[in-house]
């Protein structure tokens, strides 16, 4: 979701009293903060005024959004509440997501963590156990997210973070080249199978994936429709949360399904390994070349700039042999630092950023859909078929009611299938990672 190719990192400084934008080159998780040494600028630094207000209160704000149209809402939100507050600063610095959380984890470790920063499941578990995250259950804004955030930010005794988007992952169809080849965009496993055999069969390959979320989420929604979709679902969430064994032979199916897309050619196993997300894949995609793209629903607004008279319609997937699965992730979660020398300051600030005039606005910036009441969906009509599914045929990615480590395990998992494993031996080698991952917890 936050990727980029070229592995730069975004920082920004925000206050009543100075103002600095730019953007850092290289690997910015080797640096503490913001304008450390090691970290260059590619852009002129600006320096406004300095104000007469004294600064009592200096925040730090760490996370894994730093392009720039994701940065400039939260610019936005934090000039807001440096404005309602003129005594406290708080300084944004955003990198690219998986060198971001291994950044995050020294960070904490030192003792030296910011302030506030963004988590997800796998980190969240782990970071619960070593005493890293506040307690939030008494910021001011948790009554007003909705029944599907709250199931999540609730699943432990205590409220340890707060979401600010829930993200879609959805089939992009380019629909002037299936309606060149007569090909319906597909809501069934059978009719997406044989779609791809049509666009194999005229030399095209079928389906872009990056070496990421695409097929493990592809994955996860086969293997855990029919758990989401019981009637006595949290009964059998429940039975799998710290169940390796189970959890991996529920995602068998999964598995299943992305080895049988690796083997007929529906995907480029060679080309999808070194595919990075919401880059090269888009890249790709936007090139008009591919009936078919795996990714999530906030890259739709890098699609439309890349290729503005492209036309596409983001869908569920479709797995089953009935109705389309939506896979979302209540995510882009900010925590705050339980040891950090400013907790109470930093939880106002994270209540500020969970206000509905802020949240709805950083949720739609991103493509995604509201975690408060109502769950606004994003007003991209590219994304519309995401909004019907929505509150009918939901899975969640990395849902906190499982206390295993499914995301990051699943990624790894089909990794292997790229590269030529096989379903039951991966079902094994997630297995295992399920295993080690809940010892790590614990």
């Amino acid at each position: 979701m936050e990727t980029a190719r070229d592995g730069c990192c975004r920082g920004a400084l925000f206050t009543r009293r100075r103002f600095v934008a730019a953007s850092v080159l290289g690997l910015a998780g080797a640096c503490a903060s913001f304008l450390l040494p090691g970290c260059s600028t590619s852009k002129n630094i600006v320096v406004e005024e300095a104000e007469s207000t004294p600064i009592d209160t200096k925040l730090t704000f760490f996370g894994f959004k730093y392009e720039s149209i994701n940065v400039a809402v939260i610019e936005d939100i934090l000039r807001a509440y440096m404005d309602a507050h003129p005594n406290v600063s708080v300084s944004y610095e955003g990198i690219k997501s998986r060198p971001y959380y291994e950044a995050l984890k020294k960070r904490l470790a030192s003792g030296n963590g910011d302030d506030v920063f963004m988590v997800d499941h796998d980190t969240e578990l782990l970071f619960e156990e070593r005493g890293y995250l506040a307690d939030l259950s008494d910021v001011r804004t948790i009554p007003l997210f909705s029944s599907l955030a709250l199931s999540q930010m609730k699943a432990e005794s205590s409220i340890l973070y707060m979401p600010t988007s829930i993200s879609a992952f959805g089939l992009y169809c380019n629909t002037d080249l299936l309606a060149s080849h007569d090909v319906a965009v597909p809501r069934t496993i059978g009719a997406f199978e044989s779609a791809c055999e049509t666009f194999l069969a005229a030399g095209l390959t079928p389906v872009v994936a990056n070496n990421d979320i695409s097929l493990k989420t592809l994955a996860i929604a086969r293997g855990m429709a029919e758990v989401y979709a019981a009637s006595d679902a949290e009964r059998r969430i429940e039975a799998l949360s710290d169940d390796p064994d189970a959890l991996s032979a529920q995602l068998r199916p999964g598995l299943d399904l992305v080895e049988r897309f690796v083997e007929r050619g529906y995907v480029d196993a060679a080309l999808a390994l070194t595919t990075e997300k919401t880059a090269d894949d888009l890249e790709q995609f936007a090139t008009g070349r591919y009936p078919f793209m795996l990714t999530g629903a906030w890259a739709s607004v890098r699609v439309h700039d890349m290729a503005p008279d492209l036309a596409y319609e983001v869908h569920p997937y479709p797995v089953l042999d009935g109705d389309p699965v939506l896979v979302v992730n209540v995510d882009t979660r900010v925590g705050v630092n339980a040891n950090g020398t400013h907790v109470d300051a930093a939880k106002d600030f994270a209540a500020f950023f969970t206000e509905p005039s802020a949240i709805e606005r950083f949720a739609n910036s991103q493509c995604s859909f509201s975690p408060l009441e109502g769950n606004a969906a994003p007003d991209d009509e590219a994304l519309k078929p995401l909004a019907g599914a929505f509150s009918s045929s939901v899975v969640i990615g990395s849902d906190d009611n499982v206390h295993l480590p499914v995301w990051g395990a699943a990624r790894q998992g089909v990794v292997s299938l790229l590269e030529g494993s096989s379903a039951a031996v991966v079902q094994d080698q997630m297995r295992a990672l399920l295993a080690e991952g809940a010892g790590e917890a614990r």
